[in-house]
């Protein structure tokens, strides 16, 4: 079967990973028709705008894309395509895993843990504006629609995973009735599914217990910009935003992309680490239907990463982009004739 996926290769080092994984799906014998797609800096200096609508468009009718890491300047240009892309979408659920990976060495061994976050509203939107010069005021919205699409999902990932337990993170204790509402609409959902336990935790103690013991929790479902910090924080607990996937998640269409930064120092010097783009490639592959494939290359990986010799620089090694991703993809081929 042959799936056609928007390819959004982004900035900086998005050229190499993005090539890299393509080649390694290719390797397990998945045929994907790749449109490729604009956005962030690159679409700017070739369109004049960050997030053309002809990538929107394209997104909509394929219905998927794979997705590299876009340049976000920091306090002042253009808005962040990310949140545009999510908005614009509706895709309002994100997924992020974390996982101890064999061979990548961490201060824990065996997490495994499922950060949901709502994707389209709270303050992490970006509703600001100037009262006047010298005051700014964010808005942070939160409504019980969203609340209660997220709650779903966050129960609905808990089953599908085989999780016994679904923890609700927020700050009602003092955004008693924006959190307030969140945490009620969560425990309303939680009614619907008496196989799983809701616990909840307020969002500076669940940072607190996932450094100190992150085996407690399974999947934690939070807000916007909860979800946005402590997605990283269990990305660090597992090795860094390298080797993470994430998947955004909408009533039709989904994006998965890489999520750590465009690493514009070694861009086109074929040393960044394909990981997480990978994995999050695998994602995307089990949405399309293709699990066996999915299943084969995150083995292949694994088998990689264990080898010291076969590791890309970041993680202790010597290979660079282009060799790592052949060496998983021969890895990924003789599992298939396996």
């Amino acid at each position: 079967m042959s799936h056609t996926v928007c390819l959004i290769e982004g900035d900086g080092i998005g050229a190499e990973i993005t090539a890299a994984v393509q080649h390694i799906i290719a390797a397990a014998g998945v045929t994907i028709d790749w449109r490729p797609c604009l956005a962030g800096v690159t679409a700017l200096e070739k369109t004049g705008s960050p997030l053309p609508p002809e990538t929107i468009a394209a997104i909509k009718e394929t219905g998927v894309a794979l997705k590299g890491p876009l340049a976000t300047a920091i306090g002042k240009g253009f808005r962040s395509v990310n949140v545009g892309l999510r908005q614009e979408l509706q895709l309002y659920a994100n997924f992020r895993p974390a996982r101890t990976i064999p061979g990548v060495k961490t201060r824990y061994d065996n997490v495994d843990l499922i950060v949901i976050r709502e994707n389209t509203e709270g303050l992490y939107s970006g509703l600001e504006h100037i009262v006047v010069p010298g005051v700014v005021e964010s808005l942070r919205v939160i409504t019980e629609k969203c609340s209660r699409r997220i709650a779903i999902f966050a129960f609905e990932t808990a089953r599908k995973y085989h999780r016994k337990t679904v923890t609700c993170v927020h700050k009602a204790n003092i955004l008693k009735l924006s959190d307030g509402l969140f945490l009620d609409t969560v425990r309303d959902v939680a009614k619907s599914y008496p196989d799983i336990e809701l616990n909840d935790c307020i969002v500076d103690a669940a940072a607190m217990k996932l450094v100190m013991d992150p085996t407690q929790f399974e999947v934690l479902v939070m807000e916007n910009l909860f979800g946005d910090i402590i997605s990283d924080l269990a990305s660090g607990l597992v090795g860094g935003l390298g080797v993470t996937p994430s998947g955004n998640y909408g009533d039709g269409y989904a994006i998965f992309e890489a999520v750590h930064g465009t690493a514009p120092d070694i861009a086109g010097k074929d040393m960044a680490n394909p990981t997480a783009l990978l994995l999050s490639a695998t994602m995307m592959l089990k949405h399309l239907g293709e699990t066996d494939a999915a299943d084969r290359i995150e083995s292949a990986l694994l088998s990689v990463l264990q080898n010291p010799a076969t590791r890309t620089g970041d993680l202790g090694g010597k290979l660079g982009t282009s060799k790592f991703a052949e060496a998983v993809a021969e890895a990924c081929a003789v599992g298939s004739s396996g």
